[in-house]
């Protein structure tokens, strides 16, 4: 008796781990989503994700449309790097305060890929410069007018879908842009 007692309180405790098991993972992910998305008492949302992923490739515009301010040899790539440095640095702040009023935290800095980009930029100069940052903004713009699309059409938050979509056409612009300063400096333009 004293046997299948012990038998019979194995079975439940395995029974109880595999329970356990089964939500704990699912709880664990919600949470590292979450923290993924840079949120706190937002959700893991996709409006969250958006605004994170928006807040860190905004910075990084910036970031490097200021290096190419300073390193541009070309006129048309220090204006449309001047632009940049503008018209980004104002959606950033508009994103900031909607992030806040979301309770979403933004990244504290541009993502890894886009300090990478910077490094490789930096260590250019004259018309290599030039033709390598054309390069990297008509690739950006594309990823952003993307992103800023699927946000602006199937966002569940509507402010922050309305953003994306106030925000969609000056990304569709400087898109454009990047594609006519690529081609004056050799740079492909998809």
């Amino acid at each position: 008796m004293k046997n299948s007692s012990i038998v019979a309180a194995a079975v439940l405790a395995a029974a109880a781990a595999t329970a356990f098991a089964d939500v704990a993972p699912a709880a664990k992910n919600t949470k590292s989503t979450a923290a993924a998305a840079g949120t706190t008492g937002y959700g893991a949302s996709t409006d969250a994700a958006f605004m994170a992923k928006a807040g860190g490739d905004g910075m990084a515009e910036v970031e490097v449309a200021r290096l190419a301010v300073d390193k541009a040899t070309s006129a048309d790539v220090k204006s449309f790097a001047q632009m940049m440095v503008d018209d980004h640095s104002k959606a950033n702040a508009e994103l900031t305060s909607l992030a806040s009023q979301k309770s979403v935290t933004l990244p504290a800095e541009p993502p890894p890929a886009a300090k990478a980009a910077k490094d490789h930029l930096s260590s250019l100069s004259g018309a290599a410069f030039d033709k390598a940052y054309m390069d990297h903004m008509v690739k950006d713009h594309e990823k952003a007018v993307a992103l800023f699309s699927k946000e602006a059409s199937s966002g569940k938050d509507a402010e922050t879908r309305d953003w994306a979509a106030k925000t969609l056409p000056t990304l569709q612009q400087h898109l454009a842009k990047a594609r006519e300063v690529a081609g004056s400096v050799g740079a492909p333009t998809r």
